[in-house]
């Protein structure tokens, strides 16, 4: 699905996500409607049944859509998805694996973003999504929740 390097080096987000960073995301990098981050798996991301929770396979995927939309407009500020449906084809991996999540912006428009993803562990696709993104041009939209 996409073009950017899978052995790329973690680099810093372009934004600071709080959750991201407690999960252990890293980003991989983004540009031109596309974009990869990935994920080194530890026991708090498994379920009950020892495999990869399934809102962690969404947080990916979700993250990644949202950043390959992103990357076709420097002057985002933010994002936030309206909806994702997501299919998960079997189980992502387990404590000590690593999944990579691609993104790829399908089409644009001056606002709304329409993404696919793909979430992989070693050469297994796990599971897939798509995405539509409302894209910001302003960061109070925390702010003026609180005020309403």
């Amino acid at each position: 699905m996409s073009r950017l390097n899978t052995e790329s080096k973690a680099q810093p987000f372009p934004v600071e996500i709080p959750f991201l960073h407690d999960m252990g995301v890293e980003f991989l990098g983004m540009g031109n409607g596309e974009a990869q981050v990935a994920l080194e798996l530890q026991e708090r991301h498994m379920n009950s049944w020892h495999v990869t929770h399934g809102g962690v396979v969404m947080t990916l995927l979700d993250v990644v859509m949202s950043m390959a939309g992103r990357s076709l407009d420097p002057n985002a500020r933010g994002g936030v998805t309206v909806e994702m449906k997501t299919s998960f084809f079997q189980p992502s991996g387990r404590a000590g694996s690593r999944l990579v999540a691609k993104g790829k912006a399908v089409h644009r428009s001056t606002s709304i973003c329409f993404c696919d993803g793909e979430l992989w562990s070693a050469d297994t696709l796990v599971a897939k999504a798509s995405g539509t993104f409302k894209y910001l041009k302003r960061l109070d939209v925390a702010e003026k929740i609180n005020h309403e």
